[in-house]
């Protein structure tokens, strides 16, 4: 309820993973799985715990998958990481020294004793900064958890200056530093290949179709996950999807146009659809009839 106007509105949840490559601005979602109370419980539900679910269900999809989990600071803690272990998969999750002051005060220790690894270089006046550890305890609760801490930063010729930190299960050397760097900022494409995409190129993500009165706001957010999916698909594997959207654009004008051909004409395939599309073939099809429009 709003303290402003007092009007009530509702909110649905729904934590996504999807399969990413830094190489690759496709995003291929895996098992969403929605942040509500389940059968039986008492308790709301949280994202902690449909993160269980989530990863529960993707191995037991794809029991032989190799995979490296990239998660936020939220996800660097003692349970979650067990969990992973204990499935199977390796990860780079982020690490703030406001939540982890025992880690970040042995990394500054081995800063002083010169036992931290640097690498550094420079691309277009921007200097690039790669440190790293390997084998610390995640926190002074959990000294059996071992992990490898790795930090990267960018430093910019008039003083401007981020940094990244990591914990991962992947042991760091020099010859592979860069490459988990890439892989732990890779988790930018969950916000900006997939939730951006999902607002704001015509898939309507933050409407609210249906509250329902048990599943109906769930079933909607499925179903505009699978078209996410089919699309993305297309849009890594398919040239004609490819050469249509390079032609209309923008993702909104192709989904415009391919709602308007679709309403107002037959076609035999999707592969149909878009050679229409994308060489104005239109003009050559018959007007739909009565018995047979879409």
């Amino acid at each position: 309820m709003s303290k402003e106007t007092g009007k009530i509105t509702f909110q649905h949840q729904m934590l996504a993973a999807v399969m990413m490559h830094p190489k690759h601005r496709e995003v291929l979602s895996l098992a969403p799985e929605p942040i509500e109370k389940q059968d039986g419980s008492e308790k709301n539900d949280c994202e902690r715990n449909a993160a269980k679910r989530l990863l529960r269900r993707i191995r037991q999809e794809h029991p032989h998958l190799k995979l490296i989990v990239v998660e936020d600071g939220l996800a660097s803690n003692a349970p979650h990481i067990r969990e992973l272990r204990e499935l199977n998969m390796h990860f780079i999750l982020g690490a703030k020294p406001g939540d982890h002051p025992f880690l970040f005060d042995q990394l500054l220790a081995a800063f002083e004793a010169d036992r931290v690894t640097t690498i550094s270089w420079t691309e277009k006046g921007v200097r690039h900064e790669i440190s790293f550890l390997n084998d610390l305890p995640l926190n002074e609760s959990n000294q059996d958890l071992r992990v490898n801490l790795l930090q990267y930063g960018e430093y910019g010729p008039n003083g401007e200056e981020r940094t990244w930190t990591w914990v991962t299960d992947l042991e760091i050397s020099r010859q592979n530093s860069r490459r988990l760097v890439k892989g732990g900022r890779c988790r930018w494409k969950i916000e900006n290949e997939t939730f951006n995409t999902l607002k704001n190129q015509g898939y309507h993500f933050e409407h609210n179709y249906g509250h329902g009165e048990k599943n109906l706001s769930v079933v909607f957010a499925m179903l505009m996950m699978m078209a996410f999916l089919v699309d993305q698909v297309q849009q890594l594997c398919c040239p004609l999807f490819q050469a249509a959207w390079k032609k209309l654009g923008t993702k909104r004008s192709l989904w415009d146009n391919l709602r308007s051909h679709f309403r107002h004409f037959i076609f035999q395939s999707m592969r149909h659809l878009y050679q229409v599309m994308l060489y104005d073939l239109a003009k050559n099809l018959p007007a739909p009839t009565s018995n047979n429009s879409c």
